[in-house]
């Protein structure tokens, strides 16, 4: 199968090329990342990330990788922040406590898709106000969720613990990937539930 990533994201792109996987990227534009009300927080990246796969024709012989990462504060959706105001308040409720980060994947072929995510648990240290507008105004996180990368310094100075994938909170858990990528391209059904979101 021909592998295909349809992710803007220069760290997923990263991250699965590191799988030492042939792929090529490929990208939609205007696709909707709208959700209903009442998903649990596995549930809503895994409907983005679905219909994400969905939005794609495919050849016969192709496998599509699509993906979403949210950030999760109690019971909150932490998305992108559109400036700089949005992002310094996002890192002022993630200061000093624990929150999750979800990513969902799809794998999708023309008759077969599978959807599955995993939670990473990641504890910031209390953040000073100097070092939340450093940062937004140095590295100027606003295509990430929760308006931060774990990688850049704001992980090094701020985040005390993470239980569970460090590469996830980057956006892509490849450990997870390459387990569910072997079965799905090997035909075994029985190690997963095909999952179908509407």
């Amino acid at each position: 199968m021909k592998i295909v990533l349809a992710s803007n994201s220069p760290r997923r792109r990263e991250l699965l090329g590191a799988l030492e996987v042939d792929f090529e990227v490929r990208t939609l534009d205007g696709i909707e990342e709208s959700y209903p009300q009442g998903l649990t927080m596995t549930g809503i990246p895994e409907h983005i990330s679905s219909q994400k796969a969905m939005a794609y024709a495919l050849a016969d012989d192709e496998l599509l990788i699509t993906a979403d990462t949210i950030v999760y504060l109690d019971g909150e959706v932490l998305g992108k922040p559109a400036n700089a105001k949005e992002a310094c308040a996002m890192l002022r409720k993630l200061s000093g406590k624990t929150h999750q980060v979800i990513t969902g994947v799809t794998l999708r072929t023309v008759d077969r898709s599978h959807t599955f995510s995993c939670v990473t648990e990641v504890t910031f240290a209390q953040l000073a106000e100097e070092q939340i507008k450093h940062y937004v105004d140095n590295y100027a996180p606003f295509d990430k969720a929760g308006a931060y990368g774990i990688q850049e310094w704001i992980g090094y100075v701020g985040v005390t613990k993470i239980n569970g994938s460090y590469y996830n909170v980057m956006g892509l858990p490849v450990q997870r990937l390459n387990q569910e990528l072997t079965a799905f391209m090997n035909n075994e059904t029985n190690s997963f539930l095909d999952s179908f979101i509407y």
